[in-house]
C-alpha cells in the first residue's frame, strides 16, 4: 500500500513537471518573432522577440527612414551589411538560424550587387537565434 502512495506521488511530480517545462517553451516560442528593416543609404530598423510578426515588422519598418524592404526572423537572426565606400550604394541582408551565417551571407550579398569594402551595419536575433 505504501508503495502505490509513493508510485502515485512521483507520476504526479513528474506530470507536474512536464507540464511546467512545456508551458515555459510555450512562453519562449511565443515571444520568437523578428524584423528587420533595410534600404538605402545605411537605412535599417529591427524588432525581435515580439509576440507576433505583424508587431515586428511594424516596429521595424517605423524606425527605417525612407523607402524600406522589411524581412521577418522567428527563431533565427537578420544581418545587413553596406558598402564603406560608398553607404549610399550596395548593400545586402540575410536571415539565417544563427548569428556567424546571417552576418556572412549579408557581407556576401553586398559584395555580389558591387560593394568595395562590405561591413555590418546592423543585426539583430530573436528568442533563440
Amino acid at each position: 500500500m505504501a508503495s502505490n502512495v509513493v508510485a502515485r506521488r512521483c507520476a504526479m511530480f513528474f506530470f507536474a513537471l512536464s507540464v511546467c517545462v512545456s508551458g515555459a517553451r510555450h512562453i519562449t516560442e511565443a515571444h520568437a518573432a523578428g524584423a528587420i528593416a533595410v534600404g538605402k543609404c545605411g537605412a535599417y530598423g529591427q524588432a525581435y522577440d515580439y509576440g507576433a510578426e505583424h508587431e515586428a515588422r511594424a516596429v521595424a519598418q517605423k524606425q527605417c527612414k525612407g523607402d524600406c524592404t522589411t524581412v521577418t526572423m522567428k527563431r533565427a537572426c537578420a544581418a545587413m551589411s553596406v558598402d564603406l565606400v560608398n553607404p549610399c550604394g550596395a548593400y545586402g541582408y540575410a536571415v539565417k538560424p544563427k548569428i556567424s551565417a546571417s552576418l556572412n551571407a549579408a557581407t556576401r550579398e553586398c559584395y555580389k550587387y558591387g560593394g568595395k569594402e562590405c561591413v555590418i551595419r546592423a543585426w539583430a536575433c530573436d528568442a533563440k537565434g
